[in-house]
């Protein structure tokens, strides 16, 4: 699939995005003035069923997505017709921003790349009504994320590098370098590696900084993700070696419960055993990435073996090829 023929927010009204919202929040709260008061005991209860929906294993959180729109609509309903304290409008407002990014992610790994876009977008106005300078951030850094998928690494650069003058919480400022390092990594391979070997450098420096004190968007953020992304990066840029160790190590430190990350992992796995011409173990790594990916519902996973598979063409006989292919064909 070429992952840039999807229609979504283009480069430059991307970029004009992260700027307007580099100011500070710019909403009054209060409601309606003759609207129904909003109910705190029911805020706190959206708050812990969210956090809880949110928090599931991926295997189940695939089957949330009906629920987490009817949070949302419940949420910005009371946000529109209700009257709530200035402190109620800020927790309401978080809320919806929070809710919105979540969603986000399950449009994009389901491929709905516009419906994605629109939902991080509206997430970034939530955040920034609320003021929450590390959430606008990170929601940038999502629509960054994006735009490198699509290929469109310079305009992934220009946002995560705005979103990096925005973020306070030193968990966002390492996913922020994290995903800056790995898109400079591709865009510029070994011409970037310097600019590529300070954001893994800074990103260190603040998961070692990080306390249990995090956005709830960011707190799995874990040593495993800056192994793997620091191989990934290395990889792009021709350091082989020390790309493999670093992608083992994380491979090895990631919890059960993120499953969706380990079959990413798997796929990079497998490209690099392509990259040496080593079919089998990327015949592999390819074929537990996409046993998983089907097991958990993950069809982003499904699509990174899928744009994989044209390179194992090279290597009809090798073993657990024709494996791998037949599997993905049924």
């Amino acid at each position: 699939m070429d992952r840039r023929t999807f229609f979504t927010i283009s480069s430059a009204a991307l970029s004009a995005l992260a700027s307007d919202r580099a100011a500070g929040p710019a909403v009054a709260f209060g409601g309606l003035r003759d609207g129904r008061v909003v109910n705190e005991e029911f805020v706190a209860f959206l708050e812990t069923s969210t956090r809880h929906l949110a928090g599931l294993a991926t295997e189940q959180r695939q089957h949330t997505t009906t629920l987490l729109d009817a949070y949302l609509a419940t949420v910005t309903g009371e946000l529109e017709h209700g009257r709530y304290t200035p402190a109620l409008g800020r927790r309401l407002h978080t809320l919806a921003a929070g809710l919105s990014q979540t969603i986000a992610w399950h449009r994009f790994d389901l491929g709905r790349h516009t419906h994605a876009s629109q939902n991080w977008i509206a997430g970034l106005r939530y955040a920034h009504a609320a003021g929450d300078h590390d959430m606008g951030a990170g929601l940038l850094g999502d629509l960054a994320y994006q735009a490198a998928w699509r290929g469109d690494h310079p305009t992934a650069a220009r946002i995560l590098t705005h979103a990096l003058t925005r973020a306070r919480n030193p968990a966002a400022r390492c996913l922020l370098q994290l995903r800056l390092a790995r898109t400079l990594a591709s865009w510029g391979g070994r011409s970037e590696q310097r600019a590529v070997l300070r954001a893994l450098v800074a990103a260190e420096k603040h998961l070692n900084d990080a306390g249990t004190d995090r956005p709830a968007w960011c707190a799995w953020v874990s040593e495993a993700d800056l192994a793997v992304d620091s191989g990934q990066a290395l990889l792009d840029c021709g350091d082989t070696s020390r790309a493999h160790q670093l992608i083992t190590e994380g491979e090895r430190l990631l919890p059960a419960a993120r499953d969706k990350t380990r079959g990413v992992f798997l796929t990079y796995w497998a490209a690099s055993y392509l990259d040496q011409k080593e079919p089998e173990p990327a015949a592999a790594a390819a074929t537990e990435s996409l046993l998983l990916a089907r097991r958990i519902g993950a069809p982003r996973c499904v699509r990174l073996v899928e744009d994989l598979l044209p390179r194992f063409g090279a290597y009809p006989r090798a073993p657990g090829v024709p494996e791998l292919l037949h599997l993905a064909a049924a």
